[in-house]
């Protein structure tokens, strides 16, 4: 049986507002096997990159339990999660905004080795920072350019450089192509998979873009307001979508072809609160199935199939 790398249970994020507790990620559970890619997509404000931050403990979580190679980080005090952040990095949705504009590629590296003293020594952080960009695919007459000097590509490579410069075993991608030309975006994630096949990384891959995801992920996790509706295997997603929610979602994706009478679910309906919400399914309201039953329990996440989970009551009846 494959190794977990990460595994999170009932984690919870609630922000006070003035209108009452926004529950931002509400008891999510799920697991990655060492070396796989887990997507997670859902609409904005779903709490999708709530979850990936919590999960470095970027963001406090609420409640909850993360496990990150057996060990619970959620008890780890300030000097331990410094020293674990090596094994666990992230890459930013927005390559400009999360670079110092002032610092070069070089800087930008440098100042990484050294605060966690990955490598010693002025010729030997020289050779690593030069190693880093030809990984990256970064070419070495950029070494002394600022962001502002290249395009978000070349940022964006910059970021995966700045990640992968501690040696880490997991990265949350948060985004990292949104941002970016479509033919731009093809070329990162061609990198990001080169990466994962030569290093043996692991990923959470955060997305809103399902045909991005499906030639990148092992598996999917689709949110909806805070909560995780479907969990599957990514060919098993795509082939046999349980819930409503995630087959609206891939009705939508966008095909280079015409197709003649293609079906597709389009969402109408007010959407739930975050606020305070009520113990119903969260997508009632929008869910051309809901029936008085869904306004009675917000249904838990149920294994229908080997692998594929499902938050829906009535999804042995669609």
């Amino acid at each position: 049986m494959a190794e977990n790398i990460l595994e999170v249970r009932n984690l919870k994020k609630y922000f006070k507002t003035p209108r009452g507790m926004l529950h931002a990620v509400d008891d999510v559970s799920f697991s990655i096997e060492k070396g796989h890619t887990l997507g997670i997509v859902g609409e904005s404000g779903c709490g999708k990159t709530t979850t990936g931050r919590c999960i470095l403990r970027l963001v406090e979580p609420t409640s909850g339990e993360i496990f990150f190679e057996g060990r619970d980080i959620t008890k780890l005090g300030r000097g331990e999660m410094k020293k674990l952040r090596k094994d666990m990095q992230i890459i930013f949705q927005d390559p400009f905004s999360s670079l110092d504009p002032r610092y070069t590629i070089n800087q930008t590296l440098t100042e990484t080795l050294k605060i966690n003293k990955i490598v010693t020594g002025k010729k030997a952080i020289e050779n690593r920072v030069l190693e880093l960009m030809e990984t990256v695919g970064l070419a070495e007459r950029l070494i002394n350019t600022y962001p502002h000097e290249l395009d978000g590509g070349r940022r964006q490579r910059i970021g995966i450089a700045r990640a992968l410069a501690l040696n880490p075993k997991f990265i949350v991608c948060d985004e990292p192509v949104s941002a970016l030309d479509v033919s731009i975006q093809a070329q990162i994630l061609n990198l990001l998979e080169d990466l994962q096949e030569k290093l043996g990384l692991s990923y959470i891959f955060i997305t809103h873009d399902l045909a991005v995801v499906n030639h990148f992920a092992d598996e999917i996790a689709v949110m909806y307001l805070g909560q995780i509706v479907e969990k599957a295997p990514t060919q098993e997603l795509f082939d046999n979508p349980m819930h409503p929610y995630t087959q609206a979602l891939l009705s939508a994706i966008p095909i280079p072809e015409v197709i003649e009478n293609r079906q597709q679910t389009i969402l109408s309906g007010e959407i739930s609160s975050p606020i305070n919400p009520k113990d119903e399914c969260r997508f009632a309201k929008r869910c051309r199935f809901s029936c008085d039953g869904c306004r009675e329990k917000n249904p838990p996440l149920v294994e229908v199939k080997p692998g594929h989970f499902v938050a829906c009551g009535r999804c042995g009846e669609l």
